[in-house]
C-alpha cells in the first residue's frame, strides 16, 4: 500500500478508533460518539471525518443500529501498526499501577551514549491523554529478553500515541540458557 499523508486529525481518529475496537474486542462496529468522547470531538465532525477515512478505505461503514466504524487492515499499515496473532502483552504501569487495557506497540531508546540522561519512546495501543509530564511509568519485561524500562515521562505525542520518557532505570538480564 503506498504511503498515505493523514492530516493530524484524521489520524488522531483512525488512531482512536484501531485502540477502542482492540480495546473492546468487539467484533462488532465502534460508534461515532464513542470515537468523539475519546478524541474530544463532536460526533458530528467525527462522521465527516469517516467519510474521507472510508473513501482511503481506512475504515468500513456498519449500518444499523449495532452500526459504526472498522477499521480496515489497511488502517493498520497506515498507522504502522502490526497486526499479530496471540501477541505477547508487555505490562505497561502509570504511577505504580498496572495498566492492563493499554498495550506496549513498541520501545525506542535514544540518546543511550549520553553517560547521564536515556530516553526512550514508548509507543503504546491505547490513548496517552491522560498521561501527564513528570509521570513515573515502567514498561516490561519484554517476553523474549525480559528487557525493563522504569523512567518519568518528559513528553507526550498524542497523535502517534507515544510517550517519551526520561530513563531512570533500564534492566536486561543475562540470558543464562544461552550457547
Amino acid at each position: 500500500m503506498p504511503s498515505l499523508d493523514l492530516i493530524e486529525s484524521q489520524q488522531t481518529m483512525l488512531q482512536a478508533l484501531v485502540d477502542l475496537s482492540r480495546q473492546e474486542d468487539t467484533s462488532g462496529a465502534v460508534k461515532g460518539e464513542r470515537i468523539a468522547a475519546v478524541v474530544d470531538r463532536n460526533p458530528g465532525t467525527i462522521r465527516n471525518q469517516m467519510q474521507s477515512l472510508k473513501a482511503l478505505q481506512l475504515v468500513e461503514g456498519v449500518p444499523g443500529p449495532k452500526g459504526g466504524y472498522k477499521p480496515t487492515s489497511s488502517a493498520y499499515q497506515a498507522l504502522d501498526i502490526q497486526t499479530i496473532d496471540d501477541a505477547a502483552d508487555v505490562p505497561f504501569e502509570y504511577e505504580g499501577e498496572s495498566i492492563p487495557e493499554v498495550f506496549v506497540q513498541e520501545i525506542n531508546l535514544t540518546s543511550v551514549h549520553h553517560p547521564d540522561l536515556c530516553r526512550a519512546e514508548i509507543r503504546l495501543q491505547g490513548s496517552v491523554a491522560d498521561y501527564q509530564p513528570s509521570d513515573a511509568v515502567s514498561v516490561g519485561p519484554t517476553p523474549l529478553s525480559k528487557f525493563s524500562i522504569e523512567g518519568t515521562i518528559e513528553g507526550i505525542d498524542t497523535t502517534d500515541n507515544r510517550l517519551v520518557l526520561t530513563v531512570d532505570h533500564m534492566h536486561a538480564p543475562a540470558d543464562d540458557a544461552a550457547d
